[in-house]
């Protein structure tokens, strides 16, 4: 079994001490003493009352502790803060944001650590919004154990939340040392609402169970003044978990997600265009796999989603269908379908649609009932003949991707897996009433595509001998499997998944995510055949495993379901066979190539990516202006220093003067295409080698302001905080470049255009007479004789993306 072998990564500490700064001249005390609640069996014997352990007060006034954080926010090159942000999970609340891949919850983890050294803080509650995160920490906290045990010289003591063991939060409480409890929001909102303090409010936690001596959980929680780790907040902002989690009595929050929604005080920012530039996750290249010739054949059905109202009306649904365009052209579109809707009229007068009128939209059961009595099922594609053969097609596609990256790697030493998500175990598994198992149809096509890619190798000019060894040591039917939930009976069964809220489309099972933990390390091994995985949809959030370096969704493309989250899954950089990531710069990228097999065009999915891309760095500052330089700062030998007026200038004129900003203050082209030199430049000049740089390079060197140049690093890092759509083009841009024509005037005055022109320029009237009634029967006997309908076609597309692209 191969174990990822951790090291020291200095973006990680950054961020994990950028937390710990915010709070400097708060003094060490490990733990104040407090009587815990002894509970009403125990109040009146004194000698069963328990002293605990709880955090330290934060003895830093609101003026110190906001030029704390304004002084790291300026370190970082952010805009500094006006004041402190507060919600009702805590007085004090701090935004770190990461990519997806960078390490975040390894960051978080450290940041426990270093608070504790640091300030002697001891109890904390990790809060997850879903099963699937929360069993993915317990098992990072479980895999750096040994780890961080090297760094510190002790160990977190940590445990899941359990109402059914509720005497680990007694020793949470009374014990001494680095505490820290898992609990997923679940666990507290249910029918919690502002102000319930007694019984029935919905969950244990609130309640006085006989076996907990009558107390409330949460009360013994509350006593120790934990501080709450929120990994992804932005799921956690619904009115119910905002209030629920009032009752933690918190002092501080800090806040770690890729996309924070809510923004507070933000002092730390690693996000997908930092990943992008410093090369720390995968790169990403998108395959599409699209139908082309004639649809509208089959009454094509899909249903995404539902909505409901507050004020009386009845639901409606989401429903994908076809819908007929001049030509006789047809283009699937969404529409929002209500009762009494007929889908004839929404699609444009199709006849494949007659009799579909809706009778029922039924939310709980996430269907709609047409009086034709067909039964339409969430998530369900109908109507569509050709899904079967693009489903082959992706398949295929997959696996030559996976070959190419395998072909690669494997003299590395890098196992390379690949991950299919589908949307029911059936299409991978199947159980006779004996319980005889059997290949369901995605299986059996993966085989059968298999064993054609390994007929095809026969023909194969190669010297990779070791490769093909490898290849061939397997059987099609012993290098996939699935990874599902189990029933009782030991089969793979589909998961209990979460209809409404922000799990919505998840599994509530963590039975289900627990195998794919398990696996984690095995499937890492040259030694164990499985490379090909096949896992449901539902438990899409909880893989993990850093060396899958092809995706395909075997399901209709879902639009409740964003892109970055769909390629989230394959963006850690890999590890070799033992355990080391492989991110040596020179070569990352060479090495770390994440495939997407996509069930829609390459174009489409560029374009929802890239969309996605720019709502989440929407609060980049887009103008490299002097008044931005100035609210920031630089780090110099003797420590931070503010950016001065006239330094923000010199700067800004410098950008001007180069032509590495326009008139409207935009990062240009020129700049970008220019960055490599410019760090060239920049190295040399500090290391007072200039002249034996390019002549690029000492050409910018000595353009730089003079007054800057001591610190030139820092102030191009400043422009690097610029965000511009050039970039977001660069990240998640299908590479195709749209060339404008130039015009160059001087030419139009030449005697061989002006020649040209007069010969060109002459206006013509033309007069036509047609005999209607002759053309209408000359166009119907040609169509009798000639028309053709092309048979649908199966279109690849594909184009690298770039990196960064993270959830």
């Amino acid at each position: 079994m191969t174990r990822q072998i951790f090291k020291p990564l200095d973006y990680q500490a950054k961020a994990a001490q950028a937390v710990v700064d915010c709070f400097a001249g708060q003094p060490r005390i490990e733990g104040v003493q407090y009587q815990i609640d002894p509970g009403k069996d125990a109040a009146a014997q004194s000698s069963m009352f328990e002293e605990g352990l709880r955090n330290a007060p934060l003895k830093l006034s609101d003026a110190d502790l906001l030029a704390n954080i304004r002084s790291v926010q300026m370190a970082q090159h952010l805009p500094p803060t006006g004041e402190l942000a507060t919600s009702k999970a805590a007085q004090v609340n701090l935004d770190v944001e990461m990519e997806t891949g960078t390490g975040k919850t390894y960051v978080y983890i450290d940041t426990m650590y270093r608070l504790f050294a640091e300030y002697g803080w001891s109890k904390f509650i990790i809060i997850v919004p879903s099963i699937a995160i929360r069993e993915g920490v317990k098992k990072t906290l479980e895999d750096t154990e040994g780890w961080f045990h090297s760094l510190y010289g002790h160990k977190i003591r940590h445990f899941v939340y359990n109402s059914g063991q509720l005497n680990k939060l007694t020793s949470f409480s009374e014990d001494g040392g680095l505490h820290c409890m898992i609990i997923n929001t679940q666990a507290f909102t249910a029918d919690v609402r502002a102000g319930d303090t007694g019984r029935g409010a919905g969950r244990i936690i609130f309640d006085t169970p006989d076996s907990f001596q009558s107390r409330r959980p949460i009360d013994v929680i509350a006593g120790n003044r934990p501080i709450l780790i929120l990994d992804e907040p932005q799921r956690m902002e619904g009115a119910k978990t905002q209030a629920a989690m009032t009752h933690f009595q918190s002092p501080l929050a800090l806040r770690f997600s890729a996309t924070h929604r809510t923004r507070y005080n933000l002092v730390h920012r690693l996000d997908a265009l930092d990943a992008y530039n410093r090369k720390l996750v995968k790169k990403i290249q998108v395959k599409g796999v699209t139908t082309k010739g004639l649809p509208g054949l089959d009454g094509y059905l899909y249903l995404s989603n539902f909505r409901t109202f507050t004020d009386g009306r009845k639901p409606e649904a989401r429903v994908m269908i076809e819908h007929g365009l001049k030509g006789g052209q047809v283009k699937r579109k969404p529409v929002w379908l209500r009762d009494g809707d007929k889908l004839e009229e929404k699609s444009g007068g199709l006849a494949e649609y007659a009799g579909y009128t809706v009778s029922n939209i039924d939310v709980t059961q996430r269907t709609v009932e047409f009086t034709n009595g067909e039964v339409l099922e969430e998530g369900r594609v109908t109507g569509d003949t050709s899904e079967n053969a693009v489903r082959r097609v992706q398949i295929r596609e997959t696996i030559r991707a996976h070959f190419e990256r395998e072909r690669l790697l494997h003299a590395r030493g890098i196992k390379v897996l690949s991950l299919f998500f589908i949307d029911e175990v059936a299409k991978y598994r199947l159980y006779g009433e004996d319980g005889e198992k059997e290949n369901g149809l995605y299986a059996q096509m993966f085989e059968e595509e298999y064993q054609r890619a390994l007929d095809e190798m026969k023909e194969l000019d190669t010297t990779d001998q070791a490769w093909l060894t490898y290849v061939k040591r397997d059987q099609p039917h012993e290098v996939h499997d699935g990874y599902f939930s189990i029933d009782k009976k030991g089969h793979m069964t589909d998961p209990k998944i979460n209809k409404t809220g922000d799990e919505k489309g998840e599994a509530k099972d963590e039975s289900s995510y627990d195998l794919i933990l398990k696996n984690k390390g095995r499937l890492l091994s040259l030694d164990e055949p499985k490379r090909f995985i096949f896992s449901h949809s539902a438990l899409r959030e909880g893989w993990d495993n850093p060396n899958v370096f092809t995706i395909c969704t075997l399901k209709q493309s879902d639009h409740e379901i964003g892109k970055r989250q769909e390629v989230g899954r394959g963006l850690r950089i890999s590890v070799d066979a033992h355990g080391h990531r492989t991110d040596d710069k020179s070569v990352v990228h060479q090495i770390n190539v994440l495939t997407v097999i996509a069930s829609e065009s390459y174009d489409d999915f560029a374009k929802a990516l890239q969309d996605e891309m720019a709502d989440a760095l929407k609060g980049r500052q887009r103008e490299a202006t002097a008044a931005y330089f100035q609210t920031l700062s630089i780090t110099t030998p003797t420590g931070s220093q503010e950016v001065t007026q006239a330094e923000a200038s010199e700067l800004e004129y410098w950008l001007i003067g180069e032509r590495f900003i326009d008139p409207a203050r935009h990062i240009t082209t020129k700049w970008h295409e220019n960055r490599e030199t410019i760090a060239e430049a920049v190295s040399a000049g500090a290391s007072g080698k200039i002249g034996e740089a390019s002549s690029e390079a000492q050409a910018i060197w000595a353009s730089f302001p003079y007054t800057l140049l001591e610190h030139a690093a820092e102030y191009v890092a400043l422009v690097d905080t610029v965000f511009d759509e050039t970039a977001l083009r660069r990240m998640t841009g299908n590479g195709r470049k749209t060339v404008m024509p130039e015009v160059r005037r001087k030419n139009l005055e030449k005697e061989a255009f002006l020649e040209l022109w007069n010969r060109i320029n002459q206006k013509a009237v033309y007069f036509t007479d047609f005999d209607t009634e002759k053309l209408i029967a000359s166009a119907i006997a040609r169509l009798d004789s000639d028309l053709t309908v092309d048979r649908q076609r199966i279109i690849v597309t594909g184009a690298e993306l770039g990196t960064g692209i993270g959830v």
